[in-house]
């Protein structure tokens, strides 16, 4: 089986300076991943003729498989294929096929061609025509010396139908790859490194076919397991069986597989117990409510929100005692505690959720430095509140506060505390 080492080249000026994103090798990545190819490099260059040169020479110097998006309009600036002829030392030549298929687009679409519209039809005589349905630039196939060179327009709607069509079929079959397969499952409320220390036999008792990659992101991490073998079936219920094996290390922290959100693993669990929560926020702004109603159906089980971000509001919304906020400061478990409980009450809900805190970047002092955040939840079992220190970064702290709030409630709904 002949390993394969890929690598995409994005071309365009308008990526480099920022004038758009570049998702072309994000999603080609993610494509050629299906078919067991993994992608080793990923470069955007300039439409310059010297830069796609130089770094097509690299690339077949390193790689069997390059692909490109970009440069393939009627336009001066667009320069891919005369460079990429120049590189094979071939000429252009007319192809009657995508003539007839330019020519058929502009009629349907009541448009006049011109010499450049004509020039699409234009290609490398050493390459294979990939047919583009949905625009006028074909896609290109270049095999030299056992290895593959595509060239596709950079519009995503145009690449990805080619990819899928054209593409992909063909490295199927000029490359007999593996299978890689993935499972992932989604932590919160524990840092990476804590996290290797409680999996760390689990980890090292993986067989050599799959291997594991920590991905945090703020206030979580996700656990990837990658295996590759020849039978689909059979490696993805291994895969399954592993993830199953690490509920026996972590199950506090796990809170979902692949796709899964937070708040739609808390909506799942509150509309299966017919429980109905409301929220009370001060230093989140809203985040809590917006991360809870961003799921569909929501209205089943959340009743509504107060952002009493003023201790004004507080008090006469949430009837908190201001003797409390005089002599606690509105950043206060005393405080924090009677939000969630009079949120319960005011709304009639089985749950209260309530967040204070100091965002920052100002607000904070040296008993309460910014990044102080109480947050509570409130039932008919009694209320609990916790206090988190998290930072200086104002959009961090929302985040991590929205994010902490959620996992309290998700942690009582399994009993956990």
């Amino acid at each position: 089986m002949k390993e394969v080492n890929a690598e995409i080249i994005t071309i365009g000026d308008e990526i480099l300076i920022g004038q758009i994103i570049d998702t072309n090798s994000q999603w080609i990545s993610s494509e050629l991943d299906l078919i067991g190819i993994k992608v080793n490099r990923k470069t955007s260059i300039r439409d310059e003729e010297k830069a796609i040169l130089g770094e097509l020479e690299d690339a077949f110097n390193r790689s069997n498989l390059i692909l490109m998006t970009g440069g393939l309009g009627p336009t001066k600036d667009d320069i891919t294929k005369k460079t990429i002829a120049k590189f094979f030392d071939v000429e252009l030549h007319r192809d009657e096929d995508i003539l007839s298929h330019v020519k058929s687009l502009f009629e349907k679409r009541g448009r006049k061609m011109n010499d450049f519209n004509l020039g699409q039809a234009d290609i490398p005589s050493n390459c294979t025509p990939l047919m583009n349905y949905l625009g006028t630039a074909p896609g290109m196939w270049f095999e030299n010396e056992g290895k593959i060179l595509v060239s596709m327009p950079g519009i995503p709607l145009e690449m990805k139908k080619l990819v899928k069509k054209e593409v992909i079929p063909r490295l199927r079959k000029f490359f007999k790859t593996p299978i890689i397969k993935h499972k992932t499952i989604k932590t919160v409320g524990i840092g990476e490194s804590d996290m290797m220390s409680l999996i760390y036999d689990w980890e090292n008792s993986l067989p050599e076919h799959i291997k594991l990659a920590y991905l945090p992101r703020l206030g979580q991490v996700r656990l990837r397991l990658s295996g590759i073998g020849n039978d689909e079936s059979i490696l993805e219920a291994e895969l399954n069986n592993w993830a199953d094996k690490l509920n026996n290390y972590i199950p506090k922290f796990i809170f979902g597989y692949e796709n899964d959100e937070i708040e739609e693993i808390i909506g799942k669990k509150l509309a299966s117990a017919k429980l109905t929560v409301a929220t009370a926020e001060s230093c989140t702004g809203g985040q809590v409510a917006s991360k809870i109603t961003s799921v569909s159906g929501s209205s089943a089980y959340y009743k509504g929100s107060v952002i009493a971000y003023s201790n004004d509001i507080k008090i006469a919304e949430l009837k908190v005692n201001s003797k409390d906020i005089q002599e606690n400061g509105a950043v206060s478990e005393v405080v924090v505690k009677q939000m969630a409980e009079n949120i319960r009450l005011k709304f009639n809900t089985d749950i209260g959720l309530s967040t204070s805190g100091i965002a920052g970047p100002d607000g904070g002092t040296e008993d309460k430095p910014v990044g102080t955040i109480w947050i509570a939840l409130s039932d008919k079992s009694g209320t609990i509140a916790k206090k988190l220190q998290i930072g200086l970064n104002r959009e961090m702290n929302i985040e991590m506060t929205t994010l902490s709030v959620l996992n309290l409630l998700r942690k009582r709904l399994m009993n956990w505390i």
